[in-house]
């Protein structure tokens, strides 16, 4: 596998090319946002403001890599027939060419986003992951790779036996091509019932990993999230860890070669900061910033997400 421009003499990233496509491949998923405010009344009822909006991991690093200005962004998907029509219509306006496989059997998948409205504005997920773990090796054509300067793999992929299926041929259709790839780890609750040794094995090849402080630790089993990125940047030629009001790191060769603030925010709903980190990051790889440049910005990304209830960015215009 082709790696990630880390020792490129410039900084700049030798895999950008300009105008080219970035592939995404992952979840599609509607989000229910319940935002209310201290703990949950149990066996009664807890005021909240709740919104229906597109969502999915994927879908939300597709439209934040086009929101940061990539020229061609595309997104292999599977949803249920009950919402693909609202799905391709939102994710094309947000500039993503989306190739939605239509399931015959499963709905839509859909996560109800419990949200506190405190301060933190942390959120709990309560997932159904419906049609978008059912992505499968039918589903993928090489010529989806036709132009494509970067593959990106939803870590959600790896959490059913078909998706996992897929991510073996993707990979290896990236390898033949040159084409790098990243993901993201996706859920430190999935990782702990796939297994550590069972995840680093699967995405043996990926050039680069964009944990969270908690995946990273989960994954090396180390406290500190400096050492934890370290550590996986001996196996994973660039690890970026997410730390969200800490900012990210820049991990090579097993050690972290920049710290990077992050920005200030009035948090309103957590949800998809990190994947508009991600999309961002990967936006500004393609345009040619270097690593530690690329995760500036997604920093920034970051906190214009929090300021916001979903994981989409605003609407162009």
């Amino acid at each position: 596998m082709t790696g990630t421009g880390a020792g490129h003499p410039t900084g700049r990233d030798e895999h950008s090319v300009e105008g080219a496509a970035l592939l995404v491949v992952g979840d599609v998923i509607t989000d229910v946002v319940a935002r209310h405010r201290g703990p949950l009344a149990a066996g009664t009822d807890t005021a909240a403001s709740i919104r229906t909006v597109p969502g999915g991991a994927g879908a939300n690093v597709a439209c934040w890599a086009a929101h940061r200005g990539a020229a061609e962004v595309r997104l292999l998907g599977r949803v249920g027939a009950d919402a693909a029509a609202w799905h391709e219509r939102e994710l094309a306006a947000h500039g993503v060419c989306p190739q939605l496989v239509v399931d015959p059997r499963a709905p839509t998948g859909t996560v109800i986003c419990l949200v506190d409205r405190e301060a933190s504005a942390e959120r709990t997920f309560l997932t159904d992951s419906g049609a978008s773990l059912r992505l499968e090796p039918a589903d993928w054509s090489d010529a989806l790779l036709d132009g494509v300067a970067r593959l990106h793999l939803s870590g959600y992929l790896l959490f059913s036996e078909r998706s996992r299926a897929l991510v073996t041929v993707v990979l290896k259709a990236a390898r033949a091509r040159g084409v790098p790839v990243s993901m993201d780890p996706a859920s430190a609750g999935f990782l702990t019932e796939l297994g550590v040794e069972r995840f680093l094995a699967l995405v043996e090849g990926v050039d680069v990993l964009l944990p969270s402080r908690d995946e990273a630790c989960l994954l090396t089993g180390l406290a500190d999230a400096a050492d934890a990125a370290a550590e996986l940047s001996l196996r994973i030629p660039l690890v970026v860890a997410k730390l969200g009001r800490e900012g990210a790191l820049v991990a090579r060769s097993g050690k972290v070669c920049a710290r990077v603030p992050a920005v200030p925010a009035t948090p309103r709903d957590t949800t998809g900061a990190g994947d508009a980190f991600t999309g961002t990051f990967l936006g500004a790889l393609l345009a040619g910033a270097g690593p530690e440049e690329a995760a500036a910005e997604g920093c920034r990304a970051g906190a214009r997400a929090v300021e916001r209830v979903g994981g989409r960015p605003p609407l162009p215009g």
